[in-house]
């Protein structure tokens, strides 16, 4: 998908367009394996059917683009809340396209009004931004932070080390949390470049008080050298793959 700017998702946000195609939420667990607790649920996108992400985004684009950002979030908030919540307090991520946000204030009024109809406290939700969306006005970026910060919201960056911005990210605002992406994890038990490099990211978290999340993770390997470098929370198949409809609980996760 090409990024779109503020003001072309303008228009789809004035004219109150409903996306024209239907969509479901799957979820997978994010957790703590020293307390053996799920403290959060991402929620993913899926065709009606549980159809992969790919052939739902295969369908956005610029003339959708507002329409579907302003669904997904409707309907991971209305899924979760059907489906219970979950274990105890857990977290709801939301993953959002900043490039469909025009006004932040605007556009996350459908967001606050799902979330106080289904009696989900805002603090319970973070608003994950992908690395690997090109943002181009940061400064734009900036405002939607300042906004849902202000609301309540938590915030997070997804993909961390695998897109466009990088460091540079944090350097135009420090989330609540980062998602360490696959890419620097994968092998890391048998990879002193990717441990040099994650314990980078480690450290400068650490000093900027930010919470890792160290997501993909697959095997028992390299779970115990994350582990070992400080990381505390996680998110992959070596836990739990993404449920259709249903939300895991502990009962339910591979702890290592």
């Amino acid at each position: 998908m090409t990024a779109s700017t503020p003001g072309q998702a303008c228009g789809a946000c004035r004219d109150g367009r409903a996306l024209d195609f239907p969509i479901a939420m799957a979820f997978q667990p994010i957790v703590e394996p020293t307390r053996r607790a799920i403290v959060a649920y991402e929620a993913l996108v899926r065709g009606p059917n549980g159809e992969p992400a790919g052939s739902v985004l295969a369908r956005v684009d610029e003339a959708n683009r507002y329409a579907f950002d302003q669904a997904c979030r409707v309907k991971a908030i209305e899924t979760f809340c059907t489906l219970g919540q979950g274990d105890g307090a857990a977290k709801l991520h939301i993953n959002f396209m900043p490039n469909a946000v025009y006004d932040p204030d605007t556009c996350i009024r459908t967001s606050l009004t799902a979330a106080r109809r289904h009696g989900l406290a805002i603090e319970r939700i973070t608003f994950e931004l992908t690395e690997n969306e090109r943002v181009t006005q940061h400064e734009h970026l900036r405002r939607i932070v300042t906004a849902y910060r202000a609301q309540g919201f938590g915030t997070a960056i997804d993909d961390f080390g695998s897109g466009y911005a990088g460091l540079g990210l944090l350097v135009e605002f420090q989330p609540d949390e980062i998602k360490i992406d696959m890419t620097l994890l994968r092998g890391i038990d048998a990879d002193p470049v990717r441990r040099a490099v994650v314990a980078g990211i480690v450290t400068t978290a650490r000093e900027l008080g930010i919470r890792l999340i160290a997501e993909g993770v697959e095997t028992t390997a390299e779970f115990a050298v994350l582990s070992g470098m400080g990381i505390d929370r996680y998110q992959g198949f070596l836990f739990a793959r993404p449920g259709f409809n249903t939300l895991a609980t502990a009962a339910d996760i591979n702890w290592p």
